[in-house]
């Protein structure tokens, strides 16, 4: 497979898929293990889990606990914000949030305040008031713990460029996960200097799509899966660039060898890498990961910021100094 090395910023390791569950029926047994396994030996190096509640981000934790190489988020999802209400006391469950997250940091293992944002598609869940009333909210989270914000916008770019703007001094950076809206609002987002944007499979389906992550330049990029959901399908116009494919059986045959047929799961995450490669034509796809590591870790993992990267960027110095 090559030494190749991904982060994948987006898995929803909570998601029932994981544990063999479809539509809440049981198909097979839980397969975290082998699905990590087949990660690792991809090139992916750390993955983050995404919490979507306070119950989610519970969750997510116990998860990242499991593997020195697993992170989560703490937040809550657009969709998800009326639990703030149905719980009976909106600051007690912020207080939740907000200590899960310290406890999280202290273990070494929340790197975000998020998932947290806007999606005007899916207002039945969530009307838009609510949605951002508490996405404002959330910012007093990463301002207490000084954490960066993993972020959802979907069809909400005005609403949400402008709860940004009017927040930007209280988040240190962000990404902008799974995005899939258009060249206008690409560029809405890329004003922001602390903000990056998350590519996925959802992000490739389309020629337009693919005109739209052209133009967002590689300092600003991230790769993920968000899987068990946005694989690339053979309809997408992404898959003429994928070279690396796995043996996938479905899941009344579940075998630990393959993939699940219809499941995302991260080592597909190089795909990702290899779509953003040919759509760009970009040759060298090394380079090309160690750029979107390095925007990853200058993002989520500062305390470790690869050295070898770093060593990459000072080259330039260091020959100045020499001569």
């Amino acid at each position: 497979m090559g030494t190749l090395r991904m982060i994948d910023i987006a898995v929803n390791f909570t998601d029932g898929m994981f544990k063999g569950i479809y539509h809440g029926k049981q198909y097979h047994a839980a397969d975290i293990a082998a699905v990590l396994s087949r990660a690792w030996s991809a090139g992916v190096q750390r993955i983050i889990v995404t919490g979507g509640s306070l119950e989610e981000s519970r969750e997510a934790l116990k998860i990242a606990e499991t593997d020195g190489r697993l992170f989560c988020t703490v937040g809550v999802h657009p969709t998800r914000c009326k639990e703030f209400e149905e719980s009976g006391d909106p600051e007690t469950y912020f207080q939740a949030l907000l200590s899960l997250t310290k406890e999280g940091i202290e273990k070494g293992k929340v790197v975000a305040v998020g998932e947290c944002g806007l999606d005007y598609d899916r207002l039945h869940f969530c009307p838009a008031d609510v949605q951002k009333k508490y996405f404002e909210k959330q910012f007093e989270l990463a301002n207490a713990t000084k954490l960066p914000m993993f972020l959802h916008m979907r069809a909400a770019a005005e609403d949400f460029c402008g709860i940004v703007e009017r927040n930007k001094q209280r988040f240190c950076a962000g990404v902008v996960h799974s995005f899939t809206d258009s060249a206008e609002d690409r560029d809405r987002l890329l004003l922001f200097s602390n903000l990056y944007i998350g590519i996925n499979g959802c992000s490739l389906k389309t020629a337009e799509n693919l005109d739209v992550v052209r133009g967002i330049p590689i300092e600003r990029l991230m790769i993920e899966t968000d899987s068990p959901y946005c694989e690339i399908k053979n309809t997408h116009a992404g898959i003429k660039f994928v070279k690396s494919v796995w043996a996938s059986k479905k899941k009344e045959k579940h075998d630990e060898q393959c993939i699940v047929k219809g499941r995302n799961e991260p080592c597909l995450v190089r795909q990702v890498l290899e779509v953003m490669a040919g759509c760009k034509g970009i040759t060298d796809i090394n380079q090309l990961s160690e750029t979107l590591y390095h925007n990853t870790c200058r993002v989520f993992f500062p305390q470790d910021l690869d050295s070898a990267a770093d060593a990459l960027l000072a080259g330039s110095h260091v020959l100045d100094e020499k001569n």
